[in-house]
C-alpha cells in the first residue's frame, strides 16, 4: 500500500459489506424460530421479547445459561461443514436451562470469525435456528464479529446465551429427590460437545487417523461420526414434567455421568447407576481402545451414551418411560436413589457395561 493511501477498515481486514450480506442470508432461518412473544426482527440493537407473557405465572423465575461448543468447531472447519454445529450450541444451552424445569424462551448467539464468508456464517446461523426450533425457543438476535489478525481467515468460534422461565413451585432440583427414586437415563446421540480435546488427542495425535478414514464400527467416516450433532432434550423433558412427577434432571456434559448426576443429589442421599443397563455407542469404545484410555478417564470426560438423566418417584417410572418412547427418545431405568450410608460420593457407577 502506498504511504499516501489513507487507512481503512477494509484495509485492516474487516469487510462490512460481507457482514451485511451474511445478515441477509440468515434472516430466513431466524424467522423460522419466531415465537408469538418476539417483537421485531434482525437489525435492531437488541432482541425484544414480550414479558407480559409471563403474567400467567404466579411467581415466575427466570433461568439463564451460556455456553459454547469447544474444540468441536475446529472439526467443522476442517470438514467444511457449518450447518450442524449450531445444534450443538443450542443443546448445550437449553438443556442446562431445562434441568431446573425451565422452558427455554429465547437465545442470542455470538459468532467470531477471522474473515466473514457470508454463506458460511449463514450456514452456522441456520444450524442454530434449526436447533432453536427443536428446543421450542426463539433466536432473537446475535453478533457476528470479524477479528482479522487474531483468527485465521477460516477460523471461527461460537457461543450462545439463553433465557427460560419456570414457576417457583415447580422448580426442580435436589430438594425434591427422595430415597427410592428411580434414575432414568436418556440416550445420547454420540459424543455431543464435550471431551473433544481428549478425542482429538486420541484419534489424531496417538492413532494418526484422518477425518476421512472409514471406520467400520461407525458405518461412516471418522469425521462424520465426530460431527454428529448434540441431541436436544428440552421439549422432551418439558413433556415429561407434564405427564409424570419429576424430581430432578441432570444434563450430562463435561465431567461425565456420575459427576453431573451428583450435582443434583442432596447430601444425605446417594445415586447408583448400573452400567449393565445399557451399551455405550461404538464411538466410546473406539476412542478408548485407540488411545488405551482407562475406563474411569473415559467416564469422567465423556457422556458414555447418556445425555440426560431424569430422577422420578417409582410410581412415575412407567408413564415416564412411555412418554419418552412416544417422543422417540430411547430411555431406561439405569439406577436408584439410596440413603448415603458409607458412600462419600453423590453418585457412582456400578457393574460392567452390557455387550
Amino acid at each position: 500500500m502506498s504511504e499516501t493511501t489513507g487507512a481503512s477498515y477494509a484495509a485492516a481486514g474487516v469487510d462490512i459489506e460481507a457482514g451485511d450480506r451474511a445478515v441477509e442470508l440468515m434472516k430466513e432461518w431466524v424467522k423460522k424460530t419466531k415465537r408469538p412473544e418476539v417483537l421485531g426482527g434482525l437489525g435492531g440493537f437488541a432482541g425484544l421479547f414480550d414479558a407480559s407473557a409471563l403474567k400467567r405465572y404466579e411467581r415466575p423465575l427466570l433461568a439463564s445459561a451460556t455456553d459454547g461448543v469447544g474444540t468441536k468447531v475446529d472439526l467443522a472447519r476442517q470438514m467444511g461443514v457449518y450447518d450442524t454445529i449450531g445444534h450443538d450450541l443450542v443443546g448445550m444451552v437449553v438443556d442446562d436451562l431445562v434441568v431446573c424445569g425451565a422452558e427455554p424462551l429465547f437465545m442470542t448467539d455470538y459468532i467470531c470469525v477471522g474473515k466473514v464468508h457470508p454463506e458460511r456464517v449463514a450456514a452456522i446461523v441456520k444450524g442454530i435456528a434449526e436447533g432453536c426450533v427443536l428446543a421450542g425457543c426463539a433466536l432473537v438476535g446475535g453478533e457476528t464479529a470479524e477479528h482479522p489478525g487474531l483468527l485465521g481467515p477460516d477460523d471461527f468460534d461460537v457461543a450462545g446465551a439463553g433465557t427460560g422461565v419456570v414457576e417457583y413451585d415447580q422448580l426442580l432440583g435436589a430438594d425434591r429427590i427422595r430415597e427410592g427414586d428411580a434414575v432414568i437415563a436418556m440416550a445420547s446421540s454420540g459424543l455431543h460437545s464435550n471431551g473433544y480435546s481428549l478425542v482429538r488427542h486420541v484419534v489424531f495425535d496417538r492413532a494418526g487417523w484422518s477425518l476421512d478414514r472409514e471406520v467400520a464400527e461407525f458405518g461412516r467416516t471418522l469425521g462424520e461420526e465426530l460431527l454428529e450433532p448434540t441431541k436436544i432434550y428440552s421439549l422432551d423433558c418439558l413433556a415429561l414434567t407434564r405427564t409424570a412427577e419429576v424430581h430432578a434432571f441432570s444434563h450430562v456434559t463435561g465431567g461425565g455421568l456420575a459427576n453431573n448426576l451428583a450435582r443434583v443429589i442432596p447430601d444425605h442421599l446417594h445415586a447408583t447407576v448400573d452400567r449393565s443397563t445399557w451399551t455405550p455407542g461404538a464411538v466410546f469404545d473406539v476412542v478408548g481402545q485407540a488411545g488405551k484410555v482407562e475406563r474411569l478417564e473415559l467416564e469422567k470426560t465423556l457422556n458414555m451414551g447418556v445425555g440426560m438423566i431424569a430422577v422420578v418417584p417409582q410410581e412415575s417410572v412407567d408413564v415416564a418411560l412411555a412418554t419418552l418412547e412416544d417422543r422417540g427418545v430411547e430411555s431406561w431405568v439405569a439406577g436408584e436413589i439410596l440413603a448415603r450410608g458409607d458412600h462419600r460420593d453423590g453418585a457412582a457407577l456400578t457393574g460392567d457395561y452390557a455387550k
